[in-house]
């Protein structure tokens, strides 16, 4: 009876702030992914383009995070490889946000998800995950 329960399972990810910008310590605690780990994403996933600022300091946005949770998801609960959810996200449409050039970026809303493309199956987790996060916003307020 000794059942193996995976380290993903054991994580419950917190809710996230209504913040505009979170630095990498921030993100990899929201995520339960660590810092290098968000690195090499970056390099991985072309929509992940976190704001880097004095000395390279990453601030990653809502969105972003929102997309590194689904990136978590993917590889760790779901079990895709890297080309595979770096596909998955570029059916779906991924989270696409305006990219932000300047790392000052005045009245910048949080990005919304782009819809799905018309040939592509309704993606119902992800769906939900986002109404969830919706959510916990809106009890924050």
């Amino acid at each position: 009876m000794n059942e193996r329960i995976s380290k993903t399972e054991l994580i419950a990810l917190p809710p996230i702030p209504a913040k505009r910008y979170f630095t990498i310590g921030e993100v990899s605690e929201l995520c339960g992914v660590k810092p290098h780990v968000l690195r090499y994403w970056e390099q991985e996933f072309s929509q992940l383009k976190p704001v880097k600022r004095r000395g390279n300091r990453r601030y990653y946005q809502h969105h972003e995070v929102l997309l590194i949770r689904r990136i978590r998801e993917l590889l760790y609960e779901q079990g895709f490889t890297i080309s595979g959810a770096r596909n998955k996200l570029d059916i779906r449409g991924g989270l696409h946000a305006a990219p932000v050039t300047d790392g000052e970026v005045d009245g910048a809303e949080l990005a919304v998800a782009a819809p799905a493309p018309q040939e592509a199956p309704l993606d119902r987790d992800w769906i939900r995950g986002e109404l969830f996060a919706i959510l916990a916003l809106l009890k924050q307020e």
